[in-house]
């Protein structure tokens, strides 16, 4: 079974099935067709994390493709700039480019497929064209004027009329098929030159599968994407406030490239194991909600009743909140934050009416750091310019700045081999097209803080606590689900409702998916400008008038958000008894698509 938030990647995934190749071959093979297909929500100088297990061994474990800060970026050096927090555009704002190493590692380990046979789907993408999504040319529409006055190599590749693609054009991307037909070069396979790119290579082929992965990998760290990038951010452009800033990232931080595979951090809720990231991601924030829920009856756990939807906001508000408060690429003590003591204190806090406060709990001796606190309507009197409330996902203003642009995907094969993985970053959006390479950088420094006293402040080295958050499920210590879903700061508070809809109210996975769904924006944002909305709960009207009248009365700041704008779930199921196998996908936006048999 796959399952993904473009049809085009879930029918290349399902090819890949259908021809031997396993769940990792295809979820590779569909990620780098993602890159094509969804620029706007991810790319490969984006970032990714997914969370896995293997027929030969059940234990989930997180691949971790999320890079970290430069080694030039560091709050000195931002704040010499004239800068009070990260931009949410430009080269100050991007990581280390993670993502890419860190799915030819997952081929290398777990794959079985030849690099040119996984990145075969993606370069006949770029090469002869695929039908541009509306919300492609809508998001290139709206910075059309940064790229054409600020970012020339953007409107280069995005605008080659002068005008926006139309929907349903057909639109190619030349330069990166190059640059994957480079990589498979690297390992021996097929010529660089065949799409007419210059970056190619004459090597000697490695000897073995696993070796012509890792010379592509090598070739990705120190060969001609690097000294592209790190050629063109010596010259200062246009970020997100506004002035022109030079990137920091240098030859050195792409050469330390190295993704790696991580310990899962888990808890168990009504009898299943949960798996997520580390602390460095927002993924123990789903844990500790998990775990504050756990002590109710189910009564209190439907999302589609008032008291439901009112006790599942106010346990996401204090997850999140210790989320801000405490996550980041550090030591967090995770034992202290899912104990049946912590999750009980935090329990009690909530009562009946709607908390409007920003309320994290102690996990140590000192009191908690608390990240700056600033709402919309400050902000825009501080600017004077009105703030995106950002209602729905995706959403991006003028000057690129996005909040939640992500992809999702997730494949179980025959034999029971599963992952689900968040991609990520990069987006056409985020920073100037980098030319000759078809692709940009990401964003995801704007999640640190220029706040030393924050877990999260911005270090060299350091990663950003990232939102990419995917989720594995087990029973009986056997993975049988796995799922994810786009969205930022909502993406934990989406795939609650699903968890609690399949886990607890026994939905199957498709119903789980389209039922109402509803989240809180009481928390510091992740995304610049990094603005909080105190008591507000974004709600689809389909949860109904009585439903949201109670919620309003109980003192939630309700916005509606239409009927279906909300959530972009996918999933894969495996019942390790049967083999049966499972899927489902978001029908919000008629993009996402579940394929199997």
């Amino acid at each position: 079974m796959s399952a993904s938030t473009h049809w085009i990647a879930t029918a290349c995934m399902q090819s890949v099935l259908e021809r031997g190749g396993n769940a990792f071959d295809a979820a590779a093979a569909g990620a780098f067709v993602l890159h094509v297909v969804e620029p706007h929500l991810n790319g490969p100088g984006g970032d990714m994390t997914a969370i896995l297990a293997t027929a030969e061994d059940p234990t989930p474990v997180v691949l971790m493709g999320q890079g970290p800060a430069p080694a030039g970026a560091t709050i000195e050096h931002y704040r010499s700039e004239g800068l009070t927090a990260v931009p949410g555009t430009g080269a100050l704002a991007a990581a280390v480019p993670y993502a890419v190493d860190a799915w030819l590692l997952l081929l290398e380990e777990r794959g079985t497929w030849e690099l040119e046979d996984v990145l075969s789907y993606a370069i006949d993408c770029a090469e002869n064209g695929h039908p541009v999504l509306a919300s492609v040319s809508t998001q290139i529409a709206t910075v059309s004027q940064t790229f054409t006055e600020h970012w020339p190599s953007s409107a280069a590749l995005w605008m080659p009329e002068g005008t926006p693609p139309v929907a349903g054009e057909l639109i190619r991307n030349p330069e990166y098929a190059a640059v994957l037909r480079d990589l498979v070069a690297a390992g021996g396979g097929i010529e660089p030159h065949a799409a007419g790119g210059g970056i190619g290579i004459e090597p000697e082929a490695p000897s073995g599968r696993e070796a012509r992965i890792a010379a592509a990998r090598e070739r990705w760290r120190t060969g001609p994407v690097a000294q592209a990038v790190t050629e063109f951010l010596r010259t200062p452009h246009r970020h997100s406030d506004g002035a022109d800033h030079a990137g920091v990232m240098t030859l050195g931080d792409f050469a330390a490239i190295e993704a790696r595979v991580e310990p899962a951090a888990t808890s168990t809720f009504r009898g299943w194991t949960v798996a997520k990231t580390g602390a460095w991601g927002q993924g123990p924030a789903l844990l500790e909600a998990l775990g504050i829920l756990e002590g109710y009856d189910d009564d209190h756990l439907d999302p589609s009743t008032e008291q439901g939807a009112h006790t599942i906001l106010e346990a996401l508000k204090l997850a999140l909140a210790d989320r801000d408060a405490h996550f980041g690429d550090g030591d967090v003590d995770l034992e202290r934050l899912l104990s049946p003591d912590y999750l009980a204190a935090r329990r009690a806090l909530i009562t009946e009416a709607a908390s409007h406060e920003f309320r994290p709990g102690a996990l140590g001796d000192s009191p908690s750091a608390r990240p700056p606190l600033l709402t919309e309507d400050e902000l825009a009197q501080r600017t004077g310019q009105p703030v995106d409330r950002g209602t729905g996902e995706p959403t991006v203003r003028a000057t690129g700045e996005a909040r939640g642009d992500t992809c999702h995907l997730d494949v179980v094969d025959r034999w029971g081999n599963i992952i689900s993985a968040t991609p990520s970053g990069g987006w056409l959006q985020s920073s100037p097209t980098i030319p000759g390479l078809g692709f940009c950088l990401g964003t995801r420094l704007q999640m640190m803080w220029l706040d030393e006293d924050l877990p999260s402040a911005l270090r060299p080295g350091r990663r950003p606590r990232t939102t990419l958050t995917p989720t594995l499920v087990l029973r009986e210590g056997a993975p049988v689900l796995a799922c994810g879903s786009p969205g930022g700061d909502q993406q934990d508070q989406w795939q609650l409702l699903f968890l609690l809809r399949v886990l607890v109210g026994g939905l199957d996975l498709q119903q789980a998916i389209d039922a109402p769904a509803l989240h809180t924006l009481s928390m510091p944002g992740s995304f610049w400008p990094r603005t909080w909305s105190p008591g507000r709960a974004v709600v689809e009207d389909r949860l109904g008038e009585d439903l949201l009248a109670g919620l309003a009365a109980r003192g939630h700041d309700v916005v509606r958000a239409g009927d279906w704008s909300l959530g972009r779930l996918s999933c894969v199921m495996r019942d390790p008894h049967t083999g049966i196998l499972r899927a489902a996908a978001n029908s919000r936006g008629a993009q996402g698509y579940a394929a199997g048999r």
